[in-house]
């Protein structure tokens, strides 16, 4: 099985990404920062919050599934807010979202919010609703895997540890505990918005106490679309049977500010 974790960015390299996703094919794709606005009257839109317009891809779902056209996807919005066409502003909701291939047969999951909850008048202040979702899948020839991805909370003043931060590891750790049976390799990733010594994996460890991005040495999970010093965010957390599995940070082709997340099981 190959597994992709990706904050996309709202699809704001769309052709970098479906290119690179029609390429890799993943049996897994854990996505998040996706924007879904049904009925949209155009394929982009803006997104205007502290003085940014960043555009965004206005049905993110449909966009990837044209990419992976057999796959499931499971859709697990934080939030209802308002995105701009031109000075028309048009509902989307924002959340994450999990691509599963047509091998993949869903045996337990779990959806839930690790920091708040549904907003469906707006995004809101910072720090904003959060949500995760873990996938038990089985696989005809590797048996029982687990699976699960949260976008951590933002935080204005940094990406330092705070009692929200904390609570929300617990909540996604014991998301991944109602979910794993006995034997399962277990996989945490996303984009957790922490440093590499965050208490968030210290509270893993009871579920995936392996950290292949800094275990493998990598020095960063952010592009050069990303103009900020400091390049930690995304992260993928293994147990014990895939703690040697093939895994990469792939920072060529860059389709998104984030670098995607690549682990291949078996």
């Amino acid at each position: 099985m190959k597994i992709i974790s990706l904050n996309a960015w709202g699809g704001r390299l769309f052709e970098e990404l479906s290119d690179w996703l029609a390429q890799q094919q993943p049996d897994v794709l854990c996505l998040q920062e996706v924007v879904y606005a049904p009925g949209s009257p155009s394929a982009w839109l803006d997104y205007r919050d502290d003085g940014q317009n960043l555009p965004q891809r206005a049905d993110m779902l449909r966009d990837i599934l044209r990419v992976l056209p057999n796959h499931g996807v499971t859709f697990c919005p934080a939030a209802c807010g308002t995105l701009w066409l031109g000075e028309r502003p048009v509902p989307a909701l924002w959340g994450l979202a999990t691509f599963l291939g047509p091998e993949l047969t869903v045996v337990g999951q779990h959806q839930g919010f690790v920091h708040g909850d549904f907003s469906p008048t707006g995004f809101g202040p910072h720090p904003r609703s959060r949500t995760a979702h873990v996938v038990r899948v089985f696989h005809p020839e590797e048996g029982g895997v687990t699976v699960g991805h949260m976008h951590g909370l933002r935080d204005p003043n940094g990406k330092m540890d705070t009692p929200v931060r904390g609570e929300q590891a617990r909540k996604f750790a014991t998301m991944i505990q109602n979910v794993l049976q006995p034997g399962d390799p277990v996989i945490a990733c996303g984009d957790f918005n922490v440093l590499p010594g965050s208490e968030t994996f210290r509270v893993m460890t009871r579920v995936a106490p392996y950290n292949l991005v800094t275990m493998r040495g990598f020095d960063g999970t952010r592009t050069s679309h990303y103009p900020k010093p400091e390049k930690w965010a995304d992260y993928m957390l293994v147990n014990g049977p895939l703690k040697d599995a093939p895994f990469a940070v792939v920072s060529n082709p860059e389709i998104s500010d984030h670098c995607p997340l690549v682990l291949q099981t078996a």
